[in-house]
C-alpha cells in the first residue's frame, strides 16, 4: 500500500476525504496514539469537532489521535459551495505495557528545588517548538526509522523509575553505542537544537508541517542547527545517553501540537539488522 493510497474513503457529493491509517484497513479506524494522513478535494475546509485543520493547496493534512483518547472523532468537510459533510473516526483503545526501570540518577528521577526553573524554562522551549502550524508538507512523503537496532521502550508504557510511578512514555526507544549516528525520519525544519537539556539532554525537535514534529533526545552531538532545512535520510545527531538516561539509546518522540502521537504509526516494523 503506497503511503497517501486511501485506506478508507467517504464520497461525499463534491468532495472526497480519504485516510491514511499506519495500520492498513478498510474502515476509518485508527488506534490511540495514531497519526492519521488525509486528503480532500482543492478548495475543501477541514475541521476536527471545532478546530480548522490547515489544508495544503493540493489537499493534504494531518491530526493526532492521544494516547488516552477514548472518544471517536468527527471530521466536517466544508466545500467551496458551502456544503457541509461529516466523516467519523473510530477511535480504537491500546494496552499498553508498565515498565520498570531502575538506577537513574536520583536527581533527575524526583529534581532538586534548585533545578526547577531551569527544568520550567526548557519545557517551555520544547512546547513553543511544537507550536508551530508550518506550511510545510514534509509529513506528506513517508516517514523511515531514524536508527535501526533493538527496540527497548515503546509509546504509551507506564514507566516507574527507581519505584517512583512517572508519566507515560510517549517515545519509541532504539539501543545503539554512544555516536551511531541518528538520520532524519522526514524532511523539515529543525526548530529546537539544545544541547543539554535537565532531562532529555541533547535534545532537536524537528518540524515536519501542520504541527507535526519529531523529537529526538538523550543525543550525545547535534549536527544540525535551529533554523536548518534537513531532509529525509540527513545525518542529523549522534546516539547518547544524556539527560534522564541509563544507557545510550535514540528515544525518538513525535507531536501533533500538544498531542504526544505513536511514531510506529507511521513506520511499522523495525527492519532487520
Amino acid at each position: 500500500m503506497k503511503f497517501w493510497q486511501a485506506a478508507s474513503f467517504a464520497l461525499v457529493g463534491s468532495m472526497i476525504a480519504s485516510l491514511v491509517p499506519a495500520q492498513t484497513t478498510e474502515k476509518a479506524e485508527y488506534r490511540q496514539g495514531s497519526v492519521v494522513l488525509g486528503k480532500v478535494s482543492e478548495g475543501t475546509r477541514v475541521f476536527l469537532g471545532d478546530r480548522e485543520l490547515k489544508v495544503s493547496p493540493d489537499g493534504r493534512y494531518v491530526f493526532g489521535i492521544g494516547r488516552d483518547e477514548k472518544n471517536n472523532q468527527r471530521l466536517r468537510l466544508l466545500a467551496p459551495d458551502g456544503s457541509n459533510r461529516l466523516q467519523d473516526v473510530r477511535v480504537l483503545a491500546r494496552e499498553y505495557r508498565i515498565q520498570r526501570v531502575n538506577g537513574v540518577p536520583s536527581e533527575t528521577v524526583t529534581p532538586p528545588e534548585a533545578q526547577l526553573k531551569r527544568i520550567r524554562e526548557e519545557a517551555a522551549q520544547a512546547w513553543a517548538a511544537r507550536d508551530v502550524n508550518s506550511d510545510l508538507t514534509d509529513f506528506a512523503h513517508g516517514f523511515i526509522w531514524p536508527l535501526i537496532g533493538p527496540v527497548t521502550g515503546v509509546y504509551g508504557s507506564q514507566r516507574i523509575y527507581n519505584g517512583v510511578p512517572k508519566n507515560p512514555h510517549f517515545g519509541v526507544d532504539v539501543a545503539a553505542p554512544t555516536g551511531t549516528v541518528v538520520v532524519a525520519p522526514a524532511g523539515g525544519i529543525v526548530r529546537l537544537a539544545h544541547e543539554d537539556m535537565f532531562f532529555s539532554g541533547g535534545t532537536l525537535i524537528l518540524d515536519h508541517g501542520h504541527g507535526l514534529t519529531s523529537s529526538f533526545i538523550h543525543l550525545s552531538a547535534l549536527l544540525v542547527e535551529k533554523g536548518e532545512r534537513v531532509e529525509q535520510g540527513q545525518p542529523i545527531a549522534e546516539v547518547g545517553a544524556t539527560g534522564r538516561a541509563t544507557g545510550p539509546h535514540l528515544d525518538w518522540r513525535m507531536n501533533w501540537f500538544d498531542v504526544r502521537v505513536d511514531p510506529a504509526t507511521l513506520v511499522g516494523p523495525m527492519p532487520k539488522q
